[in-house]
Order: structure tokens, then C-alpha cells, then sequence
């Protein structure tokens, strides 16, 4: 009885973990080569957590980081480059 419990606090404790993830790199500006854009998307088994985007241009790089819960974003519009992210992290 007492592994049990136990075992079931494991179960609702690994699941706030960052257990799904993806990743899409890409160039969302004509004038710079390669894909050194990226959305990163870090989730745990209820899809929550956040994504973080970086891109990068000639004049600089800028990275966003907006959180996530269960696969949506309430506070911040998501990109279709971050929702992609957070599909492809899901479907894992």
C-alpha cells in the first residue's frame, strides 16, 4: 500500500517536469542567410512551460520568452513558428 502512494506521488510529481520539447530553426528575414532563427518549445506532460525564440538579423539578435499553459499562450500572441513548436513538442 505504502509503494503504491508512493508511487503515485511520483507519477503527479514527473509530470510537472520538462518532459516534451521541439525545436525549428529558421530565417524569417530575406536579407540574412541561414537558418540561425530558432524556436525552442519546453513542456511538461500537461503542456505547460514556455517557448523561447531567437531571431536573428544583421543588426542583432533578439530573443522572447513566453509561457505556456496547456499548449496556449493567455498573455502573449504566439507566432505560427512557436505554435508549430508547441505541436511538434505535443505530438511527441
Amino acid at each position: 500500500k505504502k509503494a503504491e502512494v508512493e508511487l503515485s506521488d511520483l507519477r503527479k510529481e514527473g509530470s510537472l517536469h520538462i518532459s516534451r520539447f521541439g525545436l525549428l530553426r529558421y530565417n524569417p528575414y530575406e536579407d540574412s542567410g541561414g537558418d540561425q532563427s530558432f524556436t525552442v518549445a519546453l513542456l511538461d506532460e500537461n503542456g505547460s512551460g514556455i517557448v523561447l525564440t531567437s531571431l536573428h538579423a544583421r543588426s542583432g539578435t533578439r530573443v522572447f520568452a513566453k509561457p505556456i499553459d496547456q499548449a496556449k499562450s493567455s498573455k502573449y500572441r504566439l507566432s505560427s513558428e512557436e505554435e508549430e513548436v508547441i505541436k511538434k513538442a505535443l505530438d511527441k
